[in-house]
């Protein structure tokens, strides 16, 4: 499958765990501060449901800041969708979108990403695909890139491994050179996006160096 075949497995698989939960449940904050789990499922939605004109006037009424539109959007589809949002999320699961000058690994890492900020504050537990996990990866170790999802410096005198993900020498994927981070895939990548609750699934002498970059925007 393609990235954007993958992203929508992985939409349908929130959708399903949001499908579930009790209103108690919905308004748990998530791992994404500002959000509580339903506003999470609603900013999923946005890409693949509301109008890109609708965001663009949000855009120019928070006078071009993208935090404070993407905020506003996310909440107002909240209260709009509703108990609907795990529908829409799983009958346009399919729509491509990618942002502009960003790849289509770019949605993929967002849903893994917020798909995660509502499992775990919940207790949720949830396996990725290998493949899923090392394209995400990639995507946010790259210099070109990974500035969309974390700070430039983040990775800076770490070298972070995956004990779970394979590299291309069959080795656990690692990038990086300083004190090692060693841990699943799905922690390093929360962590790395600023979820410090992941910093506990991770080893290493690295692991205060990055709990350091983390408390850094």
């Amino acid at each position: 499958m393609d990235s954007f075949q993958r992203t929508a497995v992985l939409r349908r698989q929130v959708a399903e765990t949001l499908a579930g939960l009790t209103t108690d449940q919905l308004a748990t904050r998530s791992l994404c501060d500002a959000w509580t789990v339903k506003e999470v499922g609603a900013h999923l939605v946005v890409p693949i449901h509301v109008p890109m004109r609708a965001f663009m006037w949000e855009m120019v009424k928070a006078r071009g800041n993208f935090d404070v539109a993407n905020d506003r959007t996310a909440r107002q589809a909240a209260t709009r969708l509703g108990d609907r949002i795990p529908a829409i999320l799983r009958e346009k699961s399919e729509r491509h979108f990618a942002p502009p000058g960003g790849s289509p690994s770019f949605q993929l890492a967002d849903v893994m990403i917020h798909g995660q900020d509502i499992r775990r504050p919940l207790g949720i537990a949830h396996t990725f695909e290998e493949e899923d996990l090392r394209e995400v990866l990639e995507l946010i170790t790259n210099p070109t890139s990974r500035r969309e999802f974390i700070p430039r410096r983040r990775f800076d005198g770490i070298r972070v491994v995956a004990t779970d993900v394979r590299g291309a020498d069959g080795m656990p994927w690692s990038f990086g050179e300083g004190p090692t981070v060693e841990g699943p895939a799905e922690a390093i990548i929360l962590a790395a996006s600023g979820r410090s609750v992941a910093l506990a699934d991770l080893s290493g002498d690295g692991v205060a160096i990055l709990a350091e970059h983390t408390r850094q925007r």
